[in-house]
């Protein structure tokens, strides 16, 4: 099975423009954006039908870390369509309004209590969920896990996770910095961790590290926990950027960096060499006006997407889960597409008119997209 990370990038152009001329025609949107779930009832073609012509009921869930962070923002909206696009399926999504492992915890157990036919699960605290994965998978409830892994030791809980090569994200992010970084050039690059430890965001600092040292051996590289929520995210950047104000570059792996270093930019009035991961709109705006010089996107929106439509497939058509990780690829944002990227962002509708032909093609072919491993 052959590894795709980039592997739809050569259909960008033609998907956004069947996505931005479908939703000019009027495509439909799931605008439900309560953290308590929702119906997830649909009128497009999908799902098998019963004797009577209606289509199997699947009641499926998706739990996730956060509602106040656009990458959880972006996987809610994807699992919404998927739901929507399949006929009979019964979406309830949940999760804190701030980053709280143990009541995330809660969430998800009364989900494998109500969403028997499913859930898929995004959190930034993996580790508190090794009993919770184990016992809903003794219940006999299908699992995905979306972007991060399942923590060691429930591999046999969670066999499949839809996320990405990670280390390949923080190359990518490399590659877009190099340019503005001529060879010889010695100093500092900051990198703002806003979770420390987890994997997904350890192996993109791993990859950008250790490219950007073999282009450019003169850099060294400062390390530090930048936070996860917005505002200390905000008031950790401005600490470092005072402390460091002649640094090559100022780089994040996360959501919240791109954010924090735009407002600061803008506030101080001076051009810091900036790249990150994710698309909140500050940070695209961020690369429109020239304060952020890349962002890599993880496409969370297809990723909660397949992880739902996988579930509703196991119910109503009676297809097994794929094992391994699903790589659905990722996106280098920059001031070559920025003006499509924001377009595609300006709405549910204009993302799920975006994403639905790469979904498409990527279920029509899970073997292209699937490797054994879920550790990269």
């Amino acid at each position: 099975m052959t590894l795709m990370t980039r592997g739809w990038r050569a259909t960008l152009a033609v998907a956004l423009s069947a996505g931005l001329v479908a939703t000019a025609a009027g495509c439909g949107s799931s605008n439900d954006k309560s953290s308590d779930g929702g119906s997830g009832s649909a009128t497009a073609a999908g799902g098998t039908s019963t004797g009577g012509g209606a289509p199997k009921t699947a009641d499926l869930a998706f739990i996730y870390p956060t509602t106040e962070t656009n990458f959880a923002q972006e996987m809610a909206m994807g699992a919404k369509a998927a739901a929507k696009d399949r006929p009979g399926v019964n979406l309830k999504e949940a999760a804190p309004a701030n980053v709280d492992g143990p009541a995330e915890v809660q969430l998800f157990q009364a989900a494998t209590r109500t969403s028997k036919d499913g859930v898929a699960m995004m959190t930034l605290t993996p580790d508190l969920f090794l009993r919770p994965l184990i016992t809903a998978h003794q219940q006999g409830v299908p699992l995905v896990a979306v972007d991060t892994a399942p923590p060691k030791g429930a591999e046999q809980a969670v066999k499949l996770t839809i996320g990405n090569s990670n280390v390949e994200i923080g190359e990518d992010l490399a590659k877009a910095m190099l340019p503005k970084i001529p060879e010889g050039t010695k100093g500092e690059v900051l990198i703002g961790t806003d979770t420390p430890g987890l994997p997904v965001l350890e192996q993109r600092n791993q990859g950008f590290k250790q490219l950007l040292s073999k282009e450019r051996p003169g850099l060294k590289f400062m390390v530090f926990n930048a936070k996860q929520s917005p505002t200390d995210n905000y008031n950790t950047w401005s600490a470092e950027v005072k402390a460091h104000p002649n640094a090559v570059a100022y780089v994040g792996p996360g959501s919240q960096a791109a954010v924090s270093l735009t407002r600061i930019q803008k506030q101080n009035g001076k051009k810091l060499l900036v790249g990150a991961c994710d698309l909140d709109p500050v940070a695209l705006e961020g690369v429109k006006d020239g304060y952020v010089q890349a962002l890599i996107s993880p496409e969370h929106f297809l990723k909660a997407y397949i992880a739902i439509a996988l579930l509703a497939a196991q119910k109503q058509d009676g297809k097994p889960l794929p094992e391994g990780l699903w790589n659905t690829g990722a996106l280098t944002v920059d001031s070559s597409n920025i003006d499509q990227i924001i377009a595609r962002q300006k709405s549910a509708a204009a993302r799920e008119a975006f994403f639905k032909p790469i979904a498409d093609k990527q279920l029509a072919d899970p073997s292209k997209y699937l490797t054994s491993s879920s550790g990269s």
